[in-house]
């Protein structure tokens, strides 16, 4: 891989999503022998989209309203992301009735920020024509259970709420993939992963080359994606079995399918979210949409 000539760095700042759903993106860069080229920064995805709007990374993943709020200064990668086409598994409304029954409801968030938060309450108000009473708190479910009639909960708290706790609770779980799908006919992308304007412009042989990376990984990944689940399930709560399976539920294409997605979704929300319905997501190479 090339590097940057600089006095401070020569590595690429490389952000990287410490849940469960990013790991077949980075298990291949041992197995490619292009992880030390990189210098890995693990964090919530909340925290690393901070960092590459600010520059405190040079190239990460970013939560899909992050980017669409900062496309005049970010390039997206093609063909990566985070995504589903119909179920998800890692995003859920679990709730103790049914979602047309939610207006005036308590709804607990276990997020404030993140993408799929504000797609439940898209999906919530338009496609169920309810407004609940919203507030934030941990993700912990039987906590958001003893005060709330519904909780929003993502990532690897999702999973465990959706696949152990509210089986046992006698709670409904409803998959925001699921339900965007049968909503629209398209994938859902949860996250991208771009590159500064800036460090594009100073370094454009090392973002094609990180980008290169990041498809290889995930293609071993997925063509191990048994060994990848195995090794996991090690340090988790959920076995080998369970994870090969929510592995290769998730979407980490981005394609035209993806992006025509990405456009329903600016068009229902970036009047209230800080960017233009019509918003440019500008891709490596020079394609757009």
């Amino acid at each position: 891989m090339d590097t940057v000539h600089s006095s401070r760095r020569t590595r690429p700042r490389v952000g990287h999503i410490q849940f469960l759903n990013c790991l077949p993106l980075y298990w291949g860069l041992a197995r490619t022998g292009t992880l030390l080229d990189l210098d890995l920064s693990k964090d919530t995805p909340e925290r690393l989209s901070e960092q590459l709007v600010g520059g405190g990374l040079d190239i990460g993943p970013i939560t899909l309203v992050e980017y669409l709020r900062h496309a005049g200064e970010l390039v997206a990668f093609p063909d990566l992301a985070v995504g589903c086409d119909g179920p998800v598994m890692s995003c859920v409304i679990v709730s103790q009735r049914p979602l047309a029954e939610l207006d005036g409801a308590r709804v607990a968030l276990g997020s404030t920020s993140r993408t799929s938060v504000r797609l439940a309450r898209l999906l919530l108000a338009e496609r169920y024509g309810v407004a609940p009473d919203y507030y934030t708190c941990p993700p912990d479910l039987g906590v958001m259970m003893q005060e709330a009639d519904a909780a929003v909960l993502i990532g690897d708290a999702a999973l465990r709420a959706s696949l152990h706790d509210a089986p046992r609770l006698g709670l409904q779980v409803h998959d925001l993939g699921s339900m965007w799908k049968e909503w629209t006919g398209l994938p859902f992308v949860f996250a991208v992963w771009a590159v500064r304007r800036d460090y594009l412009a100073a370094a454009p042989g090392v973002v094609r080359d990180v980008h290169r990376a990041f498809l290889e990984s995930r293609d071993v990944s997925l063509e191990e994606v048994g060994k990848v689940a195995e090794q996991a399930a090690r340090w988790e709560t959920f076995d080998a079995g369970l994870l090969e399976r929510y592995f290769t539920t998730l979407d980490f294409r981005f394609g035209a399918e993806q992006l025509a997605g990405v456009r329903e979704f600016a068009r229902r929300i970036g009047p209230t979210t800080g960017f233009p319905a019509d918003v440019r997501v500008e891709l490596l190479g020079g394609r757009g949409a």
